[in-house]
Protein backbone atom coordinates (compact mmCIF):
# COMPACT_ATOMS: atom_id res chain seq x y z
CA UNK A 1 0.00 0.00 0.00
CA UNK A 2 1.24 3.48 -0.90
CA UNK A 3 2.76 5.10 2.21
CA UNK A 4 1.54 8.50 1.05
CA UNK A 5 -2.00 7.16 1.41
CA UNK A 6 -1.47 5.21 4.62
CA UNK A 7 1.33 5.45 7.20
CA UNK A 8 1.88 5.51 10.97
CA UNK A 9 0.54 9.09 11.24
CA UNK A 10 -2.82 7.75 10.05
CA UNK A 11 -3.29 5.27 12.90
CA UNK A 12 -4.77 5.83 16.36
CA UNK A 13 -4.65 2.90 18.78
CA UNK A 14 -6.67 2.32 21.95
CA UNK A 15 -9.24 5.04 21.34
CA UNK A 16 -11.71 5.22 24.22
CA UNK A 17 -15.30 4.16 23.53
CA UNK A 18 -17.37 7.00 22.06
CA UNK A 19 -20.57 7.52 20.11
CA UNK A 20 -20.70 6.59 16.44
CA UNK A 21 -20.92 10.23 15.30
CA UNK A 22 -17.91 11.22 17.43
CA UNK A 23 -15.92 8.29 15.98
CA UNK A 24 -16.78 9.32 12.42
CA UNK A 25 -15.81 12.92 13.20
CA UNK A 26 -12.53 11.68 14.70
CA UNK A 27 -11.74 9.73 11.52
CA UNK A 28 -12.60 12.76 9.37
CA UNK A 29 -10.53 15.08 11.56
CA UNK A 30 -7.51 12.79 11.19
CA UNK A 31 -7.97 12.73 7.42
CA UNK A 32 -8.10 16.54 7.51
CA UNK A 33 -5.14 16.91 9.89
CA UNK A 34 -2.98 14.76 7.61
CA UNK A 35 -3.84 16.80 4.52
CA UNK A 36 -6.16 14.44 2.67
CA UNK A 37 -9.44 16.39 2.91
CA UNK A 38 -10.91 19.78 3.63
CA UNK A 39 -13.22 20.18 6.64
CA UNK A 40 -16.34 19.95 4.47
CA UNK A 41 -15.58 16.30 3.72
CA UNK A 42 -16.32 15.40 7.35
CA UNK A 43 -19.89 16.63 6.84
CA UNK A 44 -20.09 14.28 3.84
CA UNK A 45 -18.96 11.38 6.05
CA UNK A 46 -21.68 12.19 8.58
CA UNK A 47 -24.35 12.45 5.87
CA UNK A 48 -23.24 9.13 4.35
CA UNK A 49 -23.75 7.46 7.74
CA UNK A 50 -27.20 9.03 8.07
CA UNK A 51 -28.25 7.71 4.66
CA UNK A 52 -26.69 4.25 4.98
CA UNK A 53 -24.50 2.61 7.61
CA UNK A 54 -20.81 2.25 6.85
CA UNK A 55 -20.60 -0.80 9.12
CA UNK A 56 -19.45 -3.61 6.83
CA UNK A 57 -19.38 -6.57 9.22
CA UNK A 58 -16.67 -8.49 11.09
CA UNK A 59 -16.32 -5.62 13.57
CA UNK A 60 -15.30 -3.11 10.89
CA UNK A 61 -16.79 0.21 9.73
CA UNK A 62 -15.49 2.18 6.76
CA UNK A 63 -16.75 5.77 7.05
CA UNK A 64 -16.40 7.81 3.88
CA UNK A 65 -18.08 10.79 2.27
CA UNK A 66 -20.97 10.98 -0.14
CA UNK A 67 -20.07 11.47 -3.83
CA UNK A 68 -21.09 15.15 -3.63
CA UNK A 69 -18.17 15.72 -1.25
CA UNK A 70 -15.43 14.37 -3.54
CA UNK A 71 -14.40 17.95 -4.49
CA UNK A 72 -13.27 18.38 -0.86
CA UNK A 73 -10.72 15.55 -1.16
CA UNK A 74 -7.23 16.97 -1.64
CA UNK A 75 -5.51 13.60 -2.15
CA UNK A 76 -6.31 9.97 -1.46
CA UNK A 77 -5.87 8.87 2.13
CA UNK A 78 -6.84 6.26 4.65
CA UNK A 79 -6.91 6.38 8.46
CA UNK A 80 -7.45 3.60 10.98
CA UNK A 81 -8.89 3.99 14.47
CA UNK A 82 -8.76 1.06 16.86
CA UNK A 83 -11.56 0.88 19.48
CA UNK A 84 -10.87 -2.03 21.88
CA UNK A 85 -14.29 -1.48 23.53
CA UNK A 86 -16.04 -0.94 20.20
CA UNK A 87 -18.34 1.67 18.71
CA UNK A 88 -22.06 0.92 18.48
CA UNK A 89 -23.23 1.29 14.88
CA UNK A 90 -26.78 0.25 15.76
CA UNK A 91 -28.63 -2.98 15.15
CA UNK A 92 -26.24 -4.90 17.37
CA UNK A 93 -23.30 -3.99 15.12
CA UNK A 94 -20.15 -3.10 17.06
CA UNK A 95 -17.09 -1.81 15.18
CA UNK A 96 -13.68 -2.30 16.77
CA UNK A 97 -11.83 -1.00 13.74
CA UNK A 98 -12.84 2.17 11.86
CA UNK A 99 -11.14 2.83 8.56
CA UNK A 100 -11.81 6.32 7.21
CA UNK A 101 -11.32 6.68 3.47
CA UNK A 102 -10.97 9.59 1.07
CA UNK A 103 -10.23 8.61 -2.53
CA UNK A 104 -9.48 10.85 -5.50
CA UNK A 105 -10.64 9.65 -8.91
CA UNK A 106 -11.05 5.87 -8.69
CA UNK A 107 -8.36 5.35 -6.06
CA UNK A 108 -11.01 4.79 -3.38
CA UNK A 109 -12.09 1.62 -5.19
CA UNK A 110 -8.54 0.26 -4.94
CA UNK A 111 -8.40 1.25 -1.26
CA UNK A 112 -11.74 -0.42 -0.57
CA UNK A 113 -10.75 -3.64 -2.31
CA UNK A 114 -7.47 -3.82 -0.34
CA UNK A 115 -9.31 -3.26 2.93
CA UNK A 116 -12.07 -5.69 2.01
CA UNK A 117 -9.54 -8.45 1.33
CA UNK A 118 -7.87 -7.94 4.71
CA UNK A 119 -11.09 -7.43 6.68
CA UNK A 120 -13.04 -10.37 5.23
CA UNK A 121 -10.72 -12.56 7.30
CA UNK A 122 -11.93 -12.42 10.91
CA UNK A 123 -8.47 -13.34 12.13
CA UNK A 124 -7.01 -10.21 10.51
CA UNK A 125 -9.71 -8.05 12.11
CA UNK A 126 -9.01 -9.60 15.50
CA UNK A 127 -5.32 -8.88 15.00
CA UNK A 128 -6.11 -5.25 14.06
CA UNK A 129 -8.33 -4.98 17.14
CA UNK A 130 -5.59 -6.32 19.43
CA UNK A 131 -2.57 -4.70 17.75
CA UNK A 132 -0.29 -2.92 20.20
CA UNK A 133 1.81 -0.96 17.72
CA UNK A 134 1.28 1.11 14.60
CA UNK A 135 3.89 -1.03 12.82
CA UNK A 136 1.81 -4.12 13.53
CA UNK A 137 -1.28 -2.45 12.02
CA UNK A 138 0.68 -1.42 8.93
CA UNK A 139 1.99 -4.96 8.55
CA UNK A 140 -1.49 -6.47 8.70
CA UNK A 141 -3.00 -4.01 6.21
CA UNK A 142 -0.10 -4.06 3.79
CA UNK A 143 0.35 -7.81 3.59
CA UNK A 144 -2.79 -9.25 5.13
CA UNK A 145 -0.53 -10.99 7.63
CA UNK A 146 2.33 -10.07 9.92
Amino acid sequence: MNLEIFNENNIELNVAREAKNAAIQRAGALLQKNGYVQAEYIEGMEKREQSMTTYVGNGVAIPHGLPDYIPFILKSGLVLLQYPEGVDFGGGNIAYVLIGIAGKNDEHLELLSTIALVCQDEENVTRLKLATSKQEVLGILVSGDE
